[in-house]
């Protein structure tokens, strides 16, 4: 279990470099859409040369093949967890900071365990009381910068985030399934090639290309700028390669739904790295009182997670 704590507090790492860079490219005028668009657009042309140097032509080919044997479920599953997910936090990002976003982000360790009783998953009601924890941390750290809040940051900020908290567990449980369970209403897929985490970022990557496509049909966004352009390369190597591969390969390893949900909480390590990154680069508020509090909160009830399994 630390082993998987550790994986996803190092994914939190770099997600957090998500909400920081867009919160500039928002400050700089860019629009939402290209900010999440260009960053999948990025994702595959990055893994598409490590997946040629981990396994030649062959390597893609045989990623093609799967694809198009269940293109509907990965199309599906694309859309959801990395389309869907991703376009709702960039349009926060044009109301909200990267601090808010990210800790409202974390309701994602309690709505994930609703999307496991979803899929027919058990786990002792302490893994509930852990969660409860860490959300309270999340929601002290939201009280200690009050003052910064508004109802316009809540509706169109909090409340896409809260959505956006859904969709991705949907995602990438929906990928586990295929792997590892027997939902009668996913498909069955015992391809090796999911045991490499590259592999199945590439294929939601792939499966969420549809959605952005439209998008960009329907809003018509203004040419991203030069600065944009290389934000979205940075976000996609740093959040989409690294940390989503990080996390899913720590998801992939999990044995129970004990060990998924306590690797879907690590996720709100994004916060304190968010926290500190505005601080250093965006010249944010420093902490006070109530946010120390809260994120002591958050690394508490990680704990408890790695103290505690099920048997």
């Amino acid at each position: 279990m630390i082993r998987l704590i550790l994986l996803g507090v190092l994914s939190g790492a770099f997600f957090s470099s998500t909400f920081i860079l867009n919160e500039v490219m928002s400050v700089s005028g860019g629009h939402w859409l290209w900010s999440a668009t260009l960053r999948y657009f990025f994702m595959i042309l990055f893994l598409t040369l490590i997946l040629f140097f981990q396994g030649g032509i062959q390597r893609l080919i045989d990623i093609y093949k799967l694809f198009m044997s269940n293109y509907l479920f990965w199309t599906i599953s694309g859309t959801i967890g990395f389309g869907f997910f991703y376009a709702l936090i960039c349009f926060s990002a044009d109301f909200s900071p990267a601090w808010v976003i990210a800790a409202t982000w974390q309701f994602t360790v309690v709505s994930t365990l609703f999307i496991l009783m979803f899929f027919g998953k058990k786990f002792p009601k302490k893994i509930w009381a852990f969660s409860i924890i860490i959300f309270i941390g999340v929601c002290l750290v939201n009280l200690s910068h009050i003052d910064t809040f508004d109802l316009k940051a809540l509706l169109l900020g909090g409340l896409p985030i809260l959505v956006a908290s859904f969709c991705y567990p949907i995602g990438n449980q929906l990928v586990w399934e295929a792997k590892n369970g027997d939902h009668q209403n996913v498909p069955k897929i015992t391809s090796k090639l999911l045991n490499n985490a590259f592999n199945k970022v590439f294929l939601l990557s792939i499966g969420s290309l549809p959605l952005w496509f439209i998008l960009l049909l329907i809003i018509h966004p203004e040419a991203p700028s030069n600065s944009q352009i290389i934000n979205t390369a940075l976000v996609a190597l740093l959040s989409g390669v690294l940390a989503t591969s990080i996390f899913l390969y720590a998801r992939n390893i999990a044995k129970n739904s004990n060990e998924i949900a306590a690797i879907d909480a690590t996720q709100a390590s994004e916060v304190v790295f968010a926290l500190l990154g505005g601080m250093i680069f965006l010249g944010n508020t420093s902490l006070n009182f109530i946010s120390i509090i809260g994120l002591s909160l958050i690394m508490i009830g990680l704990f408890l997670f790695t103290k505690y399994q099920n048997t």
